[in-house]
């Protein structure tokens, strides 16, 4: 059975923006303070770097009961016993990444446009991630989608649809009326000195809008 999933305030980590911090407690912390998914994202480590790390934050996520998704990496996903896996338009097609993981797991892709919305909803996908909505320094590829395009992708899935790129407290609020679930973050909180506080405020701000 697929876990209960709440794509409000979804954090996606950078390792490189929490330094010398200890990485799974601020985490930890952007939690406590509201996140209530978390993706883990490591495009630099290798496969046992990845394995290890996936394994010390599910320890954390279980802990706080919040579904861990893995960028990418199915078998990391299947090895961690992750609640599910999120893919870009450039990894494995979701059709074929559904057949390996089953039904009971999670299935997010990435996408810009109606086509490849309405592409991924017919072939497994559980949720979207539409951006980059803003422009963002942590994926310099992103390449922008016009709020036009994120209400068409919204009101013609049925799926929900998780809007990211560049977003914090300042511009989540442009995106009330969108038809959107939630919003990912990475910068907003991974950045932030006090990632508890900042998890609170952007929690406070996603559900003025949703």
């Amino acid at each position: 059975m697929k876990p209960e999933m709440d794509y409000s305030l979804y954090l996606v980590t950078d390792r490189a923006l929490a330094g010398e911090r200890d990485f799974e407690d601020l985490v930890g912390r952007a939690i406590r303070g509201g996140c209530t998914l978390v993706q883990l994202r490591e495009k630099e480590a290798s496969s046992g770097e990845f394995y290890e790390r996936a394994l010390r934050l599910k320890k954390v996520t279980d802990y706080f009961h919040v579904p861990l998704i893995i960028d990418d990496r199915i078998d990391i996903m299947l090895a961690v016993d992750a609640a599910g896996v999120h893919l870009g338009q450039s990894d494995l097609p979701a059709e074929a990444a559904r057949q390996i993981i089953g039904p009971d797991k999670i299935l997010g892709v990435s996408v810009r446009t109606v086509e490849d919305a309405e592409k991924a909803e017919s072939d497994g996908a559980d949720y979207l991630g539409v951006g980059a909505v803003y422009p963002t320094t942590t994926k310099g590829d992103a390449e922008k989608v016009s709020r036009e395009e994120l209400e068409k992708i919204c009101s013609t899935v049925s799926i929900p649809v998780v809007a990211i790129g560049g977003l914090n407290a300042r511009n989540i609020p442009s995106l009330e009326g969108s038809g959107i679930s939630g919003v990912a973050v990475v910068s907003a909180i991974m950045a932030q000195d006090r990632p508890e506080e900042a998890a609170r405020l952007l929690k406070d701000t996603v559900y003025g809008i949703l």
